[in-house]
C-alpha cells in the first residue's frame, strides 16, 4: 500500500497574470470602437423648435451642419448677443457659407458630392432673416437639399 501525504501548508497557488495584458487590450479596443467623437463644439445657443412630423436622416456622412443662434454665455462678451452663424468650430458671416459648402463638398468622395444634404440647426429664437440669408447663399452654390433639424414635440410650443 502507498502512503498518503497530507499538505502541511494551506497556501493558495499564485494567480497567473499572463492573460492580464490581453484583457486590458480587449477593453481598450472596445472603448476605441464604441466611443463617438464629437464633430464640433457648440458655440451658439441651440434650443431647437418642436415638430410633430419628423423623419430621421440615415447616413450622417452625407450631412453638412450649419448652426445659427445667439452665442452661448461664454462667447457673449467677445461676439455680442446678436444671432451668429457657426460653421464647424468657428463663427462665420453669411458670405462665408458658400465657401464652407464648397470646401465640404471637395472633402467628400466623388460619388457623395451630389447627394449631400445641408442641415440647418437653428435656435428657436433666431430671426428668420438670418435663415433666409443662409438659404440665399446655399442657392448660389447650388446646395438645394436642405434639412431643418428639430426636436420631437408639439409644434404649438413654438408659438409665443
Amino acid at each position: 500500500m502507498s502512503k498518503f501525504k497530507k499538505k502541511k501548508s494551506g497556501e493558495l497557488p499564485a494567480i497567473s497574470t499572463a492573460s492580464l495584458p490581453d484583457i486590458v487590450f480587449m477593453l481598450l479596443f472596445f472603448f476605441m470602437v464604441a466611443t463617438v467623437m464629437r464633430d464640433s463644439t457648440l458655440m451658439v445657443a441651440n434650443t431647437l423648435p418642436a415638430a410633430d412630423q419628423i423623419q430621421k436622416l440615415d447616413k450622417k456622412d452625407r450631412i453638412m451642419y450649419i448652426y445659427a443662434g445667439k452665442p452661448s454665455s461664454r462667447y457673449i462678451d467677445k461676439y455680442g448677443a446678436a444671432a451668429r452663424i457657426q460653421l464647424n468650430d468657428k463663427f462665420a458671416t453669411v458670405e462665408e457659407v458658400g465657401a464652407f459648402i464648397l470646401a465640404e463638398r471637395a472633402s467628400k468622395r466623388q460619388e457623395l458630392q451630389n447627394v449631400l444634404t445641408t442641415a440647418l440647426k437653428v435656435d428657436g429664437e433666431t430671426k428668420m432673416g438670418l435663415v433666409s440669408d443662409i438659404k440665399q447663399e446655399l442657392r448660389k452654390v447650388n446646395a438645394l437639399k436642405i434639412n431643418y433639424t428639430t426636436r420631437v414635440g408639439d409644434y404649438r410650443q413654438n408659438i409665443n
